[in-house]
């Protein structure tokens, strides 16, 4: 059992602690001394237990005590209620008479509102006068205190109407119909409010206080609104003409306002002023910052802080703004209009011209404002504005063309640059226009400019070509009559040093507006720019060779006949007509001027030589020859001389070309026969492009070889080796020799 388990655990738990005690011998002493601090231990612990249990029985003993005398209540109040129940049921039929009394009350509070209300209702036509004066003087708050007034009355009527009988229309209309005088007066309070609250931004600044008296009557209507409305869920009535919600219907006015504010601001049209949309859009913009400095400086203070007017307003002009601003979208507008709004819209607005105006902040955070168009729209209006522009440059260039091609045919010089280049004036006006467009673009977005930019260049890259059909059309028109257009060499000039300006000016233009990064998408847009401009000033500069050389034919003609011979100025008016047209090829720019000099030069020697070839005399014997002979070394020294002078300052070297007359020359002059082979091999060598038929022409020339030396030094040159100098650029292979034709021998 229990009991005995813990007599077990005790005698256990001692022998523990006696053994504890008594580990060594010396401790036996002390045995006595152990049991007796023992006993004191035990008789402790008893005394504490019996308290324990003493205090244990008192607890129970008061307990049972008060459960019994509960119980005894409990038995008085059952009989309390039987006594209770017995008197209500004798009493019900006494409260069942009581109801003549409850209905006798009713109508005495009845009575008593409408004894106090009487002096009220006599009154009424009077209060309504006195407050219709009111509002006609402006003394707005006093008006509305009496409208208050008569309001209550008519209210409170109605309401103990409705109590008394909620069926009872006629009543009900009648007391209505007695107060419908008062419904006018609200209507016209209300009207002087509305006047105030639409010129609420003027009448700040003016009159402060009206403006407060009118936001006082409004929240005085807020909490008559209120208060019906809790009526109504507690009775279900309301007076009529509630809610007014005056709040509500003051916010609306508001929006109207800022709404006609904006739309009011277009004062003109396109027909009557072309920058129309430029002055609409700088009045809102000044109109906007104007009303928001006021509604934040002096407006916020007249209403009550949860009305939040500013951030109302300003909700409201970024409705009105965003609203007109899809309005002139949708309109049919020109590129420059595009341009403008679209600039207004992603710049302006943020900027600190306006919404970023440093006095709006921090109540303005522009960051945070939605944007006035869509993305949509934005992309919409862009490729509108590409199209146009597309369009609009194509007829451009075109018209830029048309007038140029006019100056071309002017009996007056073109101009001349600063540097005494001739020119015309196309090159500026295209970059001129290319710039604007830019600079108009570069206010949008830098991703619209590298556009622009493209389109730009795409379209130029077509008008060169159309440029150079021009150019060639020009020459071939004037070839059919030499006299006209007077000014063809100066205007053709032009042509060619406006080539270089294009060049200049495509590449000072990529390098303004272009990022370094899209430089490669253009690379091969330039490069055939490039090749197209080099193609007309390359043709322009031979067609004006060709001029040359025409002017030079009679006196080319008369070169190695018996007239030369005998002394024919030819060379010398040769040197003046050339040296006469570089005149006005020094209005050419460098770099084609040098290719220029250098082409005249080489074809001047050409046709010398063709004419050597073209046998049109063969010298009689070795005086002829030398006479001959030293007149083409003296004529290569007059081309030399002239030359040179063209070439000044060009570094150019093409001395050799004039040695080519000089090594002929020297053939025709020798005297000895026998060397002749050896001087021919000489020639070869030097000029590898000889073909036979030049040196037979040549010894046709020279006159004293027969037909068999002739057979033989052509063909021992065969095997005879070449060394050309390795700057020499092959010319005799463009040099044909006529070879005898019948006529020829009829001769």
């Amino acid at each position: 059992s229990t009991m005995e388990e813990t007599d077990r655990e005790a005698v256990a738990t001692a022998v523990q602690r006696v053994a504890g005690m008594l580990q060594r011998p010396d401790q036996l002493d002390k045995v006595e001394q152990y049991r007796r601090r023992e006993a004191r231990k035990k008789a402790s612990v008893e005394a504490r237990l019996k308290a324990a249990i003493q205090s244990q029985l008192d607890g129970v003993r008061t307990g049972l005590s008060q459960l019994h005398n509960a119980l005894n209540d409990v038995k008085d109040i059952q009989q309390s209620l039987i006594d209770v129940n017995k008197d209500w049921r004798q009493s019900i039929n006494t409260i069942e008479n009581l109801k003549d009394v409850k209905d006798a009350v009713v109508q005495h509070s009845q009575l008593a509102a409408a004894v106090e209300n009487l002096k009220n209702i006599f009154s009424v036509p009077e209060i309504v006068r006195e407050t219709q004066d009111l509002i006609e003087r402006g003394e707005l708050l006093q008006a509305h205190r009496k409208l208050m007034d008569l309001e209550c009355s008519r209210d409170n009527l109605m309401y103990e109407q409705y109590r008394m009988d909620s069926k009872n229309t006629h009543d009900m209309n009648l007391i209505h119909t007695y107060f419908g005088d008062m419904q006018k007066l609200s209507e016209e309070l209300a009207k002087q409010l509305w006047m105030v609250v639409q010129r609420s931004l003027v009448t700040v600044r003016r009159d402060p206080t009206l403006l407060v008296s009118v936001v006082r009557i409004i929240e005085r209507e807020e909490k008559i609104d209120r208060r019906m409305l809790d009526r109504k869920k507690q009775t279900g009535f309301i007076p009529p003409g509630r809610p007014k919600k005056w709040k509500e219907k003051m916010f609306n006015i508001l929006e109207r306002t800022v709404s006609t504010r904006i739309e009011g601001t277009q004062a003109d049209t396109r027909e009557s002023d072309k920058m129309w949309l430029v002055r609409h859009l700088e009045i809102i913009r000044k109109y906007v910052v104007d009303d928001l400095l006021v509604a934040k400086t002096l407006l916020d203070q007249c209403f009550p802080p949860h009305y939040d007017i500013f951030n109302k307003l300003l909700n409201m002009y970024h409705q009105a703004l965003s609203t007109r601003m899809q309005e002139l979208a949708a309109e049919d507008l020109e590129a420059n209009e595009i341009v403008s709004l679209l600039s207004w819209v992603l710049n302006t607005y943020t900027s600190s011209e306006m919404m970023g105006n440093s006095e709006l902040s921090p109540e303005v955070d522009v960051n945070s404002l939605d944007p006035l168009i869509s993305q949509n729209i934005v992309d919409q209006l862009l490729s509108k504005y590409m199209s146009t522009l597309t369009s609009n440059i194509i007829g451009w260039l075109r018209k830029a063309l048309e007038t140029d091609k006019k100056d071309w045919i002017k009996e007056t010089e073109p101009e001349a640059d600063q540097d005494g280049y001739y020119q015309t004036t196309l090159p500026a006006i295209v970059f001129q226009m290319f710039e604007q467009n830019l600079q108009v673009a570069a206010q949008i977005n830098e991703d619209l400019k590298t556009k622009v930019l493209l389109l730009c260049l795409q379209q130029m890259n077509s008008f060169l070509t159309r440029y150079k059909d021009e150019a060639q059309l020009y020459k071939e028109e004037h070839l059919k009559n030499r006299q006209y257009p007077q000014c063809y060499v100066q205007y053709m000039i032009a042509v060619i040093n406006n080539c270089q300006t294009f060049k200049e000016s495509i590449i000072s233009l990529k390098r303004k507006y272009l990022k370094m990064e899209m430089e490669d998408t253009l690379s091969s847009s330039h490069t055939s720019m490039d090749a197209t401009l080099d193609f007309i000033a390359k043709e322009g500069c031979s067609s004006l060779l060709d001029e040359v050389f025409m002017d030079l034919e009679p006196h080319l003609n008369e070169l190695m006949t018996k007239k030369w011979l005998m002394g024919s100025n030819a060379v010398g008016t040769i040197c003046v007509t050339v040296e006469d047209y570089f005149n006005d090829f020094a209005k050419i720019k460098k770099p084609y001027k040098k290719t220029m000099t250098l082409e005249a030069h080489r074809r001047v020697v050409v046709e010398y030589i063709r004419a050597i070839m073209l046998k049109r005399i063969s010298f009689k014997n070795a005086e002829e020859r030398k006479e001959g002979a030293e007149r083409m070394i003296k004529e290569a020294e007059q081309f030399r001389f002239l030359f040179k002078k063209l070439a000044a300052g060009s570094g150019e070297d093409t001395e050799g070309l004039c040695d080519i007359i000089e090594a002929i020359a020297e053939v025709i002059k020798l005297t000895d026969p026998s060397l002749l082979y050896l001087e021919v091999s000489m020639l070869v060598s030097k000029y590898p492009d000889i073909r036979d038929d030049h040196i037979a022409a040549l010894l046709t020339v020279r006159g004293d070889a027969s037909r068999d030396m002739k057979q033989t030094i052509i063909e021992t040159l065969d095997q005879g080796p070449s060394q050309p100098n390795p700057n020499y650029v092959p010319i005799f292979k463009e040099i044909t020799v006529p070879t005898l034709t019948v006529p020829k021998l009829l001769k």
